[in-house]
């Protein structure tokens, strides 16, 4: 479980300079934005327009083409169940909707008590063990509805 930094803004221009020099910064800076905050925090959007010397427009781009990228802090912890075609051979589909639906969220979704934000993935390479997770970059597999639930009761 990741632990987030509050905003801040002279916090994030001091990130944002620390990438700007690197070929191609945008990525690495939101990638480093997300890594502090959780996100990629709105109010930082035109000082990563104006350093890179882009529209907020253009960055927004970036931010909202990449699945990577959140817009908003996740849960304390996160989910992310495969969607790819092994998985869902295995009975993926079926465990994606039990979860969804015990949870209350759909994908990209966190919780109202802000436990657990839900995220499909496209193949973790846990083919053989599918239908397949990762909670908190743990992986699990042989997923059921059941076997999630328990995870998330004891993931700390």
């Amino acid at each position: 479980m990741a632990v987030y930094e509050p905003w801040n803004e002279a916090r994030a221009a001091e990130i944002i300079a620390s990438q700007a020099g690197l070929e191609g910064a945008a990525l690495p800076i939101l990638h480093a934005l997300q890594h502090a905050f959780g996100c990629v925090p709105t109010e930082a959007v035109p000082t990563v327009a104006k350093v890179l010397n882009l529209t907020r427009a253009e960055v927004h781009g970036i931010v909202t083409f990449y699945h990577e990228f959140r817009r908003t802090p996740p849960g304390r912890h996160v989910l992310r169940l495969c969607r790819a075609e092994a998985c869902q051979a295995v009975g993926a589909d079926k465990v994606a909707a039990d979860v969804r639906a015990n949870l209350g969220v759909d994908w990209h979704g966190t919780t109202s008590d802000g436990a657990v934000t839900l995220e499909p993935v496209f193949c973790l390479g846990l083919c053989a063990v599918g239908p397949a997770a990762l909670l908190d970059g743990a992986p699990l597999g042989r997923l059921d509805a059941a076997t999630v639930a328990a995870a998330l009761e004891t993931a700390p």
